[in-house]
């Protein structure tokens, strides 16, 4: 393969010479941030689309987008730093260089949910309602946003030759995420690793999740329960497709993923307060009363 070729054999599928970027008045922009932003733009216009939809301003979730995108940045730049320290604490400068990468999506998400809090709460309107309409738009924007990753040749699993298995020259990754079990596939005359598309993976777990939020939505029980699906959707598949990925960040001192626990965490949680909240609505209902 040609340093810039990128194939899924198993599907007939052999592209070549896809680029990283392109040059504009000699300035080079990267298709990842390309990508990252019409994901960001279609996840907010679906938001305020959701907002229509339940009676609420648009121009509320337009507002709110502009913190929201800001702080889930931030988030997302310091979540990776914090768990990839050894790479930064001899050269603090570093951490603000992100074209160089460095965005974890679980840090963006918590920021996310945070900034809408805070928010919220200044312009005095629901937060429960406020996730319910954007959560759609941010998991779209996700689905989006891992194309970026297929741009970057970045975000791949382990070795496999199943039917989706993509394969990519050894010299257009990161060495760091050739693990041992793919070097040892890397056998005379190869020169490419055949991995899990783990970014596609993600990315059609998430168009499933949209698709059962959009469903959902007309049944939800009460408000926040789309956030709630968010949370149990997204950490659901994220904890399997961290399993196989080869760029993972670990908890301190330890071989764990933390992207892994903090997708269990929130499946976990997001399950547990659904089923709470639907006990105390049923007894309340079962009894004339309201639910406290």
């Amino acid at each position: 393969m040609n340093a810039a070729d990128i194939a899924f054999p198993h599907l007939g599928i052999y592209l070549h010479n896809v680029p990283r970027g392109f040059t504009v008045f000699g300035f080079q922009i990267a298709f990842y941030g390309v990508i990252i932003a019409i994901g960001v733009v279609c996840g907010v216009f679906m938001a305020a689309h959701m907002a229509r939809k339940e009676g609420m301003n648009p121009d509320t979730v337009w507002d709110f987008a502009i913190y929201a995108i800001f702080f889930s940045i931030v988030g997302a730049r310091i979540y990776y730093v914090i768990f990839e320290w050894e790479m930064y604490r001899d050269n603090l400068l570093e951490i603000f260089h992100l074209r160089n990468g460095g965005l974890a999506i679980y840090g963006g998400v918590i920021a996310a949910f945070a900034t809408c809090f805070v928010y919220t709460r200044l312009k005095k309107i629901s937060y429960l309602k406020l996730v319910d309409v954007c959560v759609p738009g941010l998991i779209l924007g996700q689905a989006i946003g891992r194309w970026g990753n297929f741009m970057n040749r970045e975000v791949f699993g382990g070795y496999t030759d199943g039917l989706l298995a993509m394969r990519l020259p050894v010299e257009a990754v990161r060495e760091r995420d050739i693990t041992a079990q793919l070097a040892a596939h890397i056998t005379e005359g190869v020169n490419y690793i055949q991995v899990h598309p783990t970014f596609l993976y993600e990315s059609l777990w998430n168009l499933a999740v949209l698709g059962v939020m959009l469903w959902y939505r007309r049944h939800k029980k009460f408000d926040g329960e789309i956030g709630l699906l968010y949370l149990a959707g997204y950490g659901l598949g994220r904890f399997w497709i961290e399993a196989i990925r080869t760029d993972q960040l670990y908890l301190p001192g330890t071989a764990v993923p933390v992207s892994q626990v903090v997708a269990a965490v929130c499946f976990a949680a997001a399950a547990a307060v659904d089923v709470i909240v639907r006990q105390r609505l049923g007894r309340a209902a079962s009894s004339g009363g309201s639910a406290e």
